[in-house]
């Protein structure tokens, strides 16, 4: 196709403008510093915003001297695009940059076009919407490129992130960093308040707790996450005076499975400690459901975790034949040791807490010491029957008949 006049002449224009490049690139520099906030604080260096300026300014200068161009390249806005997204600029700010530019490179072809007369202006006028489509251009490709650095470096931060949640809980490889630095690079103090949450996934592809990165960072809470297949393990940086219940309040709101979480803990190298409580606080909560637990760290608690088989087993010695009763009487008779048991033996204090009366307190402790292995004046059997209900307190699974293995 050949060229329209008017686009001729406007190449004759756009040629004129390429001795002045420099004054150019000078001028759109001094309005970019003056009228964009990124810019304003020397965040991009002169030397850098000259350079893509003049890469841009270039191009565009080519393209419009060449009456028969069809093609537009935009290596400019592709390469400036990425790079602004790699020093974190406001994409905002870098667009309003382009049209600012874009506005002192029409004034400067309005200008020479009226310096020439003639048919010039009426010339420039009639090609105008072509140019100002190419600003279009030139920011719509600018903003995908801008877009696809930001999604690749949300996929390489989260993957980074990822593998120092995995030196917290797996404990560093032997050219892996200290706790102290994937604290640094996690940006979380090495001693601070911290919980770590594993929840089990219900649906293959979904996050199992959706949502819950905007609940936390309106609670002050930062957090690292390590996605698997079944499950996602995070740890929680918590403010000092941030409540753990709200955090939990905040796990809950969003939870679709069941979840675990640690007890409180000081220091990040305790993370893979911390962990082991998380995910017996998940274990232990039956299949199916949607559910936020946490274990305290008690002596009892790291007893049991570390020896779930041998305690389930003597759960089942010392409850003996409560364990076998239809499930409301064993619920019942639980419920009244335990209640029995906080109020230090008074049937009393039992009775007002279970709202019933002591003598029916007395009345369900007589039928538990049935099943005893003694009497409840021996301390050694109060102590066995302590130590189970707290253990199947914190740990509802003991109550299930342990595995016996068979006689090969």
């Amino acid at each position: 196709m050949h060229a329209s006049r008017p686009r001729h002449l406007v190449a004759e224009l756009a040629r004129s403008l390429e001795g002045r490049l420099e004054v150019l690139v000078a001028e759109m520099a001094r309005s970019i510093y003056d009228n964009v906030e990124f810019y304003r604080a020397m965040a991009v260096g002169p030397e850098d915003l000259h350079e893509s300026l003049r890469h841009n300014v270039g191009y565009l200068i080519e393209h419009l001297s060449d009456p028969g161009s069809t093609e537009v390249e935009l290596d400019g806005p592709t390469a400036t695009g990425r790079r602004r997204a790699l020093q974190n600029a406001p994409l905002p700010d870098v667009l309003r940059s382009y049209r600012l530019s874009f506005r002192i490179f029409w004034e400067h072809l309005l200008g020479e076009a009226h310096r020439r007369g003639g048919s010039m202006p009426d010339a420039l006028l009639g090609t105008a919407s072509h140019i100002w489509e190419l600003s279009d251009v030139y920011c719509s490709a600018l903003t995908d490129s801008y877009r696809q650095t930001c999604a690749e470096r949300m996929v390489e931060t989260d993957r980074r992130r990822s593998a120092l949640v995995s030196e917290l809980i797996d404990g560093p490889s032997s050219d892996g960093d200290t706790a102290w630095e994937v604290a640094r690079m996690l940006d979380f103090p090495f001693q601070g308040s911290f919980l770590v949450v594993t929840a089990q996934g219900v649906t293959a592809g979904e996050p199992p707790l959706p949502g819950l990165d905007p609940r936390l960072h309106a609670l002050g809470v930062r957090s690292a996450w390590r996605a698997q297949p079944s499950s996602e393990t995070g740890v929680l940086s918590c403010p000092p005076q941030r409540p753990v219940p709200q955090v939990l309040d905040a796990v809950r709101a969003v939870a679709t499975g069941r979840v675990g979480v640690s007890p409180l803990y000081e220091r990040l190298d305790q993370t893979s400690r911390a962990l082991r409580y998380a995910q017996v606080a998940a274990q232990s909560l039956p299949p199916g459901t949607t559910a936020v637990r946490q274990l305290d760290d008690a002596p009892l608690t790291k007893l049991v975790m570390n020896n779930l088989e041998t305690t389930q087993r003597a759960v089942h010695r010392i409850l003996g034949g409560v364990l076998s009763l239809p499930e409301d009487d064993r619920t019942t008779l639980l419920a009244t040791a335990r209640a029995w048991l906080e109020a230090s033996g008074s049937a009393a204090e039992a009775g007002r807490a279970l709202y019933c009366h002591q003598n029916t307190v007395r009345y369900r402790m007589h039928r538990l010491e049935e099943f005893l292995r003694g009497p409840l004046d021996n301390p050694k059997i109060v102590a066995e029957l302590s130590m189970a209900i707290d253990a199947v307190g914190t740990f509802p699974t003991l109550l299930e008949h342990p595995h016996v293995p068979r006689p090969a």
